[in-house]
């Protein structure tokens, strides 16, 4: 945590000089941005003191016995919304003078505190997609281009409003790489650069606020939904993963990855089934997580072979990394990384070694196959991905005490869809997408 001695410092160089009012913002169970505005002047005690709020009523804190929560803000994550005239920071929550257990980026924040003490740093890429709808006052959305993968001026018709969130980029301290469209019609993506996992788990949350006001000045909505159409591609969220140690990259081996990193990776691999719960929190998550598109179904892990769970890239060296291609835009991404981070430090303290290792096409293998080589399918719904997590000791350790509130919240929410399907006369395995979904998820 910050010190006393520290604070002056950073208000000075953080302090609102354009601006009269500041966002302290958090986020809730989903990863959904919450907070409250305050008087700029009030800037310095929000970092010492703290702002108290009631936090009795937001998604997965735990109900009227958290009516007193406190918020400090973290003034290195200061920044100023340019079209709004207000700035933002986030922060930590606590209660009664300690970490309040059920705050995602506290969470993390205690994951990678135990990562620092083994000497390891965790760093993230993330590649979260979206659509760009005009919506019609119904669920029949309207799709505004028809361009597809990486297709160019004819055809890419949101290309301005991509250029506009790059430009805004920067004032959030993001820093944008790569624009282009996606595979899907109206589906595009902005990669940016990669950071520590705190900063990026930050990132994601600005860089989703970010798309959704800018898409909204020029008529559109972005969602970030995992398969807002059933015809077309889902939005994932590829996460680009390694650890550095002694300021050295802890992934990088003389020819691929080092022992540590297939550590790593055997500890996700391992837990990748309760994993899903947490970086697929949604019904509709699992829409996506199905054959005959990118997105993995199959846990296997290999070099440069885009249908494993795991990839490796083809950068070695100073740039070894993992490339974990399941997670998508709804998780929250404080606990996805929190979880994902344990499940790998698992695998180093083991010392595991992964299994169902292949470069062929796993979607092209028999059952046989793979059955030879370990290989393994993940949930096929969030009521699957939630049994997972119940039998998963580590999974649930990096949760800390959130996990129950998680298990109640995200078990709730599983049993009313089961109940609308029911009402509908639905099955239950239907991968059709049906407006529970819509209304639940589209803004999220």
């Amino acid at each position: 945590m910050i010190k006393m001695n520290e604070i002056a410092s950073l208000v000075e160089t953080n302090t609102p000089k354009k601006t009269k009012f500041l966002q302290l913002v958090f986020v809730d169970i989903n990863g959904v941005p919450k907070g409250m505005e305050i008087p700029a002047t009030r800037y310095e005690e929000a970092i010492s003191n703290g702002i108290a709020f009631d936090g009795s009523s937001i998604p997965g804190f735990q109900g009227i016995e958290d009516s007193d929560l406190i918020f400090k803000a973290d003034p290195s994550t200061y920044a100023e919304v340019p079209w709004e005239g207000i700035a933002r920071v986030y922060g930590y929550i606590y209660k009664d003078n300690k970490p309040y257990w059920a705050d995602p980026r506290g969470i993390l924040k205690s994951v990678l505190d135990e990562l620092a003490k083994d000497g390891y740093y965790a760093y993230v890429g993330p590649e979260p997609e979206f659509y760009l709808f005009k919506k019609n006052g119904t669920w029949e959305l309207d799709i505004p281009d028809h361009g597809g993968y990486f297709d160019l001026v004819t055809l890419d018709k949101a290309r301005g409003i991509k250029r506009e969130i790059a430009l805004y980029m920067p004032a959030f301290g993001l820093v944008p790489e790569v624009l282009h469209h996606e595979v899907g019609k109206a589906q595009h993506e902005i990669d940016f650069r990669f950071s520590d996992a705190l900063s990026t788990a930050d990132n994601i949350v600005s860089f989703k606020y970010l798309v959704k006001a800018i898409a909204e000045l020029h008529g559109y909505y972005a969602t970030f939904m995992p398969k807002p159409i059933y015809s077309f591609p889902g939005n994932g969220m590829h996460l680009h993963i390694n650890l550095s140690s002694e300021d050295e990259n802890a992934f990088m081996g003389k020819e691929g990855l080092s022992e540590t990193a297939l550590h790593f990776v055997a500890g996700i691999l391992k837990h990748a089934k309760a994993l899903t719960a947490i970086t697929n929190p949604t019904v509709n998550s699992y829409k996506r997580l199905v054959p005959g598109y990118e997105a993995p179904v199959y846990i296997s892990w290999g070099y440069r072979n885009r249908s494993a769970l795991i990839r490796v890239p083809a950068f070695w060296g100073k740039s070894a990394r993992i490339e974990y291609r399941c997670p998508d835009p709804s998780a929250n991404p404080y606990l996805a990384f929190a979880t994902i981070l344990k499940a790998g430090f698992d695998g180093i303290k083991k010392k595991l070694e992964p299994d169902a290792y292949v470069e062929s096409n796993v979607y092209e293998m028999s059952e046989e196959e793979k059955a030879a080589l370990g290989i393994e399918t993940l949930p096929e719904s969030l009521g699957e991905a939630l049994d997972a997590l119940k039998k998963d000791r580590v999974v649930q350790e990096a949760l800390g005490g959130a996990y129950k509130n998680f298990l109640t919240y995200k078990t709730k929410e599983w049993d009313e869809y089961v109940a609308y399907l029911e009402s509908k006369e639905l099955p239950i395995e239907t991968k059709k997408i049906t407006e529970w979904e819509l209304e639940r998820y589209f803004y999220v």
